[in-house]
């Protein structure tokens, strides 16, 4: 026996054992899924619907190959065209920036929200306002300000406005000036500007009952920051490629006609920001060249007059042949001069300008001659731009502002430089011709004097004709690059909404709902099951202790006490089971000798009175003759079941040369039942027990009967049972199902290891059946004859669902 107990102690797990054990409760799981379904229907039909608004361009990028449009390529063999470089991260961080979000906040005027106050759920209505708020003068902190107001009874005509604490302003009709605490208002009367491809998907989000004519809405006003603040965080801007120049914008919103505004007007403002920029070069450079024009106009017209002087004075018309020959080199000197002196005057000018100009002031690029210049002006101009664009969205003390003030300074110095080398250079050169000029005069001494004199006036129209033919020439490139200025951005696809609301997420939502309806239940049979530690069938009984098992006696919710030859219970069944059962353990009595069984407990109240005096009933129902003892002196409990008389064993064990015959009564309605009470409750009932008058008494009634059942009291709280454990063939251990702690299980085992219990077997009282709850077992109450008794389900109805004791 006691390998056995101990292969029981590892036997493997029983999957389907385990599985059992939640399936029988399928009513909680069905319960438990359904009102998580509903409750997850009830959140997809009232939560807010979010849907993904997505807009797609294309910036400039020469990194990246977003370089001018095929519109303006035209216009790039001119040189034109190139004043700035742009690349993603920085249109990104532009795009971003908390300037262009206010100025599309205040474009669209989003501080003032429409919303619908509908008798669940509010929805915002935008576009779809029967009504719309124009503050013509506004209080001085009306940016700042989070005011509501309420709009009541709405008509065609009129409607009634409350403040924000529903306080009724009055009723007023549209388009007249009403004084409220935010300034002078005036309300118009407004269409929806429902847009097809957006009018289903902003139908989802009103409730069908408030689906009709809009009569009460609500008119929020809330703060410019706190709306910047939440697209500067809600927009998503992100390249659709590690090395494309294509940006994605997306926007998550429940009103997709208002993302979709957004995200539109957004890439409008920073298109205008980035021409503007563009122009603003142009314009400074048109202003320069403008000016320069003017006072080289007015020099090149007084040399011109002195040229018509000089030649009126001395009549002069034209330079005599004979000296065409001589002066072929001269004229090669002549051309070098006037060039260098062009180039002279420019770089002068540059370098004044540069002088007086300010730190973030665009030059001019009038350097033909020196491309090194060329491209070092060129790349101060796109670093000023580039700075300036920055610096619009933040203040001077960003690391990035402040790091190009760092470039432009060195590259500002860096011009100043090569203008000052350049014009060095050209100073060289013009004290070189000079010289060489002298050279050419003394070879022209014979020249006549009006020749040499009419050359260097001559001279001198030459270089103002040069250089009004340069500025005029910039000023008309200037002037088309101002008129051809390109896009930054280019829009790929305007914002469009999703068809399908990205939150909640309807598969997901209700797969959850599913998966936490069976969660729900799992976990608390999981642990009840794991908290509960009481003995619940046969497999309970097996595994933690070695006594054999002689079988079960199922719960039973009728009123019968003890059985009779008609019942067809559970109990009943079960009883005949057991009787039978018990044959075997009294296979080595004595012919002769009644058979001696004693019933005892771990506790009182796990049902051994009532085993004792029903088992004795179906072994008397089998024609034997048979007698119950209530031997628990202390707590007598048969006279809950039967009829008996107060006197009984203790007063026979008090007094002396007393019959037992006569405290034995008759049990009405069985032929064979007979009874003997406990009697009165003693105050030394262990001292009773170990006298010489209990040996009598067996020896005298096992000699009467065919059947001695003997209630005793618990073991685990007295010492009577083992007193008189000798008398007894077999004991019959009770313990009762959901009462008895596994752990005291160890107490019948050390009995029966130890002997002092003869011939131990062991019963589970109170057991559910297997229609019921699933016990370990084949269940009774098959209903082998007519008539045979139903057992009746008392239970309430919610504890029939949960199918609960």
């Amino acid at each position: 026996m006691e390998g056995k107990f101990e292969n029981n102690e590892n036997t493997n797990i029983n999957i389907r054992e385990e599985l059992e054990k939640y399936l029988i409760h399928w009513r909680w799981f069905v319960v438990s899924i359904f009102l998580t379904l509903v409750l997850a229907f009830i959140y997809l039909r009232y939560t807010e619907k979010t849907y993904k608004v997505n807009t797609t361009i294309v910036v400039k990028d020469e990194k990246r190959g977003g370089g001018i449009s095929t519109e303006l390529s035209a216009f790039a063999d001119l040189g034109m065209l190139s004043g700035g470089k742009s690349n993603v991260e920085n249109e990104t961080q532009i795009l971003s920036s908390r300037t262009l979000a206010e100025r599309t906040v205040r474009r669209l005027q989003l501080n003032i929200t429409y919303i619908n106050e509908g008798r669940l759920i509010n929805s915002e209505l935008y576009n779809n306002s029967p009504i719309d708020f124009n503050f013509i003068e506004r209080v001085f902190d009306f940016d700042n300000i989070t005011y509501t107001f309420y709009a009541k009874d709405i008509t065609e005509t009129s409607f009634t406005l409350l403040d924000k604490d529903k306080v009724n302003l009055g009723t007023f009709g549209y388009n007249t000036t009403i004084e409220t605490v935010l300034g002078k208002l005036v309300v118009t009367k407004n269409q929806p500007k429902q847009t097809p491809t957006l009018k289903k998907l902003n139908l989802e989000q009103v409730d069908p009952e408030e689906s009709e004519e809009i009569k009460n809405i609500i008119i929020e006003i809330t703060p410019i920051e706190k709306v910047t603040d939440y697209f500067v965080k809600n927009v998503q801007i992100s390249p659709t490629d590690k090395f494309s120049s294509i940006l994605d914008l997306s926007l998550l919103s429940p009103t997709p006609a208002k993302a979709a505004d957004y995200l539109d007007n957004l890439i409008t403002l920073y298109n205008d920001a980035a021409v503007a920029d563009k122009r603003y070069i142009s314009e400074k450079t048109s202003e320069f060249i403008d000016s320069r024009l003017k006072l080289i106009t007015d020099e090149l017209s007084d040399v011109e007059k002195s040229v018509e002087g000089y030649k009126s004075r001395n009549s002069i018309t034209d330079i005599p042949t004979e000296l065409g020959l001589f002066l072929q080199d001269a004229n090669v000197y002549d051309k070098q001069i006037i060039e260098n002196e062009t180039e002279l005057k420019v770089v002068s000018s540059l370098i004044e300008f540069l002088r007086n100009s300010k730190q973030n002031e665009l030059l001019p690029n009038l350097i033909s001659s020196d491309a090194n210049v060329n491209a070092q002006i060129n790349q101060y101009n796109m670093l000023v731009l580039d700075r300036n664009r920055i610096s619009s969205s933040s203040t001077d003390l960003n690391p990035t502002v402040v790091k190009y003030d760092d470039q432009i300074s060195a590259m500002r110095t860096s011009v100043a430089g090569s203008l000052s080398r350049l014009e060095s250079s050209l100073k060289i050169t013009k004290k070189e011709l000079a010289s060489k000029e002298n050279e050419l005069r003394s070879k022209l001494s014979q020249v006549p004097r009006q020749e040499r004199e009419f050359r260097i006036i001559d001279r001198q129209q030459k270089v103002k004709e040069a250089i009004y033919l340069y500025l005029f020439q910039k000023r008309e490139e200037t002037a088309i690059t101002l008129a051809a200025t390109d896009l930054n951005a280019k829009v790929i696809d305007t914002a469009k909404s999703s068809d399908k609301p990205v939150s909640p997420k309807k598969m997901i939502v209700l797969l959850a709902a599913l998966i936490l309806g069976g969660l729900i239940p799992f976990a608390i049979i999981y642990l009840r099951l794991l908290l509960d530690t009481k003995v619940k069938n046969r497999l309970d009984i097996e595994n933690n202790t070695n006594v054999p098992f002689l079988g079960d006696i199922p719960h039973s919710d009728d009123n019968e006490n003890i059985i009779d030859l008609s019942s067809r219970s559970s109990s009943a069944e079960a009883l005949r089971i057991i009787r039978t059962n018990l044959e075997f353990m009294l296979g080595n009595v004595k012919e002769g000798m009644a058979k001696t069984i004693f019933l005892t407990s771990t506790f009182p109240k796990e049902g051994k009175t009532f085993t004792s005096v029903n088992l004795a009933a179906t072994i008397a129902l089998s024609g034997k003759r048979t007698l119950l003892i209530g031997m628990d002196l202390r707590n007598p409990r048969l006279d809950d079941y039967l009829t008996l008389p107060s006197k009984g064993v203790s007063d026979y064990l008090l007094r002396k040369n007393v019959d037992i015959d006569q405290f034995i009564v008759k049990i009405d309605g069985y032929e064979n039942l007979f009874a003997l009470p406990a009697g009165t409750i003693p105050p030394n009932p262990a001292e009773l027990l170990m006298g010489d008058a209990i040996d009598a008494m067996f020896a005298k009634l096992k000699k009467e009967y065919d059947y001695i059942i003997v209630d005793t009291a618990p073991v685990s709280l007295v010492t009577d049972t083992l007193l008189i454990s000798k008398f007894s063939d077999t004991f019959i251990y009770v313990t009762r199902a959901n009462y008895l702690d596994k752990r005291m299980l160890k107490l019948p085992t050390d009995l029966h290891r130890e002997g002092k219990l003869k011939n131990m077997s062991i019963i589970l009282n109170d057991t559910m059946t297997m229609k019921g709850y699933g016990g370990y077992g084949y269940g009774y109450g098959y209903g082998y004859g007519y008539g045979h008794d139903v057992q009746q389900d008392n239970r309430p109805w919610w504890k029939k669902l949960l199918n609960l004791k």
